[in-house]
């Protein structure tokens, strides 16, 4: 079976996000998925754009969450409104740099409704999303980078859409804790895109991954495969010729797909620009390239 599928980005343009290898992660999947576990959604480009049943997309980061739920519970055209009009009071700009200190410093004050933490991070350098060790916003404003844009508009217009035409759920959990309070069966999906250990972003300084995070996250897979539930991790087994020994020894008893994606032009590898080997990691048999392709 081919399905001709239109992808949907999302509007947060998130660090680290999957959009561009879409194409290549979702023919990994397997049909007929009841449930999919999307366990660190970020900007939610996989979860929401995948075939199943029931989506269960989850972040620790609570903002990141109560943005994607304030998008869900509301009407696409009052979202709009909400977010525009918040652009309008701050007179915010890809110029007004006194506009987003403004927002930012409302929102650090506790204004923290799903539209400002929106009409903010589409004005933040790269539309990156950092937070200190108090819980404030503190990326600097985009300097002429980042606005809402068009693109982005179109964008939010399209998954705002998608989230209202699909059962699909967000939860703010530490990942350990999810999994213990979810019925998985033979036919369900645990999707893992974690920070990865080798590799530096904004996502991953503030409220930082460690290796007993990691650790814990592949004894995880190691469990749930242990009883029949499928899982597909994404990570980078080498980057700059920093080879993750733990994850490459660990997936010698699973199935790895390389992935055909280098980060070398992205901004948080300014500094370090190099070759990635990013791969799928599955304790199933994926059979890619013959169910789907895009318009």
């Amino acid at each position: 079976m081919i399905w001709i599928k239109e992808l949907v980005k999302s509007p947060m343009n998130y660090v680290g996000g999957k959009y561009k290898l879409l194409h290549q992660i979702i023919p990994y999947m397997p049909e007929g998925i009841d449930k999919f576990i999307d366990l660190f959604t970020g900007g939610c480009n996989v979860g929401v754009n995948v075939e199943a049943e029931k989506i269960i997309c989850n972040d620790k980061t609570s903002e990141i969450i109560n943005l994607l739920k304030g998008l869900k519970e509301t009407d696409r055209e009052e979202a709009i409104k909400l977010v525009k009009e918040t652009i309008e009071k701050y007179k915010l700009s890809k110029e007004n740099a006194e506009g987003y200190k403004l927002i930012r410093e409302d929102y650090n004050k506790g204004n923290r409704e799903w539209y400002i933490f929106y009409s903010m991070i589409a004005h933040s350098f790269n539309h990156q999303i950092r937070f200190n060790s108090k819980g404030e916003f503190n990326m600097p404003f985009g300097k002429s980078r980042s606005w809402f844009n068009p693109n982005l508009e179109k964008n939010f217009i399209k998954f705002v859409d998608r989230l209202h035409n699909i059962d699909i759920e967000f939860k703010n959990y530490d990942f350990r804790d999810l999994i213990k309070e979810l019925e998985l069966t033979e036919d369900s999906l645990v999707y893992c895109d974690p920070p990865y250990i080798n590799t530096l972003a904004s996502y991953n300084e503030g409220r930082g991954w460690t290796l007993e995070d990691e650790k814990d996250l592949l004894d995880l897979l190691d469990d749930i495969s242990s009883r029949g539930v499928r899982f597909m991790l994404s990570n980078v087994l080498e980057h700059n010729g920093i080879i993750n020994e733990r994850l490459l020894e660990w997936s010698k008893k699973y199935n790895t797909y390389d992935l055909n994606y280098s980060y070398s032009n992205s901004n948080y590898q300014k500094k370090n620009r190099g070759k990635s080997r990013e791969v799928l990691i599955t304790n199933y048999i994926a059979k890619p390239g013959v169910k789907l392709r895009f318009e």
